[in-house]
């Protein structure tokens, strides 16, 4: 549609059967208890960037902020924790509506459940969250990363007792050496991604990551957004918040929005095909957001998606580099958030969309003006902070070309 940008609709599911029914309100809520169950958990901040939307020409801005999640600097634990947490639950016979950090930790479960080894691949913020679960419960964790993950990143994912490694593959292909791992030693795989005969612990992920959104309606309470704009790498988050905030507000809905890296945007190609099929990115997919830079839809994510979201973005990496710079530099009084390339994408979207003049079209089909509320979700702080750094301190990938 415009030099750097490319933008479609996703065709709405023609089906009886809500997909997304297992992000209903009272299963969230589970979940979420479940999470306050741990000695570190806090509500993250929803902030309000009121004088940065009167800026840009909307009615106001919210930014739910993820790097005060458990300490970790980003949201991907939520995810993590539950499907572990459930789990283990199964094998302990334990009922979801008990399920506590105080339960699994308790003599009487690590004597039923002996040892145990759980196994992922992750650009960085997942595995931390899985490492960071494994040794709050007492359990072993292997992390395998892609082909030009950040040491920091790496460095925080051993600091937590993994036995972590960066390789020399792609993301998804380090999927399928994870798993053939676990099937060979018996370790316990847990990735966002589904496949066939793998879904129940991709739909507890989903479950986990409704945590974040289920705590933005209660900090929201009676106001509605108009948007919302959600970041997408496999669509797992995404498909969670939208699939929970499309059960919570019914026909009060709020356009969703789906925000890719043009070099991954895996969701932007299966809904643009509109054939039905899953659509794959392959290669390195080199691009400064790291956490999106994934290749192939998790199927769980993308059908509540064609359920609940409206249209799907693929934007070059400077549109993230930009989110970066205004979260860390908003407005008047604004408070600041210090948010990561992956977490900053989709403001950097909208800021961009309401600032430049030829992009006029593209906002007048999104809707966006004076009478917009915008929720974005800040999914990460400065996780890579030499990155972070190089950005926003030295205009790395700033650059704008129509």
């Amino acid at each position: 549609m415009y030099k750097n940008f490319k933008m479609t609709d996703i065709q709405k599911a023609q089906t009886d059967e809500r997909v997304r029914d297992f992000l209903s309100m009272e299963a969230c809520a589970n979940v979420s208890s479940y999470h306050k169950s741990y000695p570190q958990y806090t509500s993250t901040p929803l902030v309000e960037l009121k004088e940065t939307a009167a800026h840009f020409g909307l009615k106001n801005v919210f930014v739910k902020d993820e790097s005060y999640r458990f300490g970790l600097n980003a949201f991907k634990v939520l995810g993590a924790s539950y499907a572990m947490g459930v789990y283990l639950a199964e094998k302990l016979g334990l009922p979801l509506e008990k399920l506590s950090y105080e339960a699994l930790t308790s003599q009487e479960a690590k004597e039923k459940l002996g040892d145990m080894t759980f196994i992922t691949t992750t650009d960085g913020n997942h595995g931390r969250g899985l490492a960071w679960t494994a040794q709050q419960l007492g359990y072993k964790s292997i992390v395998k990363m892609p082909k030009g993950s950040a040491q920091e990143r790496l460095d925080n994912i051993r600091a937590c007792g993994s036995d972590a490694e960066i390789t020399d593959m792609n993301y998804d292909d380090a999927v399928r050496h994870c798993n053939e791992l676990a099937q060979k030693h018996g370790y316990v795989m847990v990735q966002d991604t589904a496949w066939e005969g793998y879904t129940q612990i991709p739909k507890d992920i989903m479950r986990g990551y409704a945590t974040m959104a289920f705590e933005a309606i209660e900090q929201l309470g009676d106001t509605v957004p108009t948007h919302v704009f959600l970041q997408a790498g496999v669509g797992s988050m995404a498909g969670a918040v939208a699939g929970l905030l499309a059960n919570h507000y019914g026909d009060k809905k709020p356009m969703i929005v789906i925000v890719e890296p043009n070099k991954a945007d895996c969701i932007y190609r299966t809904a643009e095909a509109k054939d039905g099929k899953l659509h794959f990115v392959t290669g390195d997919m080199d691009t400064i957001m790291a956490g999106l830079a994934c290749g192939e839809p998790n199927q769980i994510g993308w059908d509540v998606l064609t359920e609940t979201a409206e249209y799907a973005v693929s934007a070059p990496d400077w549109v993230a580099a930009r989110g970066m710079r205004v979260l860390g530099n908003p407005v008047g009084q604004d408070r600041k958030i210090i948010s990561g390339e992956s977490g900053a994408a989709t403001f950097g979207f909208v800021s961009t969309v309401m600032e430049r003049e030829e992009l006029k079209e593209l906002r007048e089909q999104l809707k966006l003006d004076e009478n917009s509320v915008v929720l974005c979700f800040s999914t990460e702080g400065d996780t890579d902070r030499k990155n972070y750094l190089d950005t926003v301190w030295d205009g790395k990938d700033s650059s704008y070309n129509g």
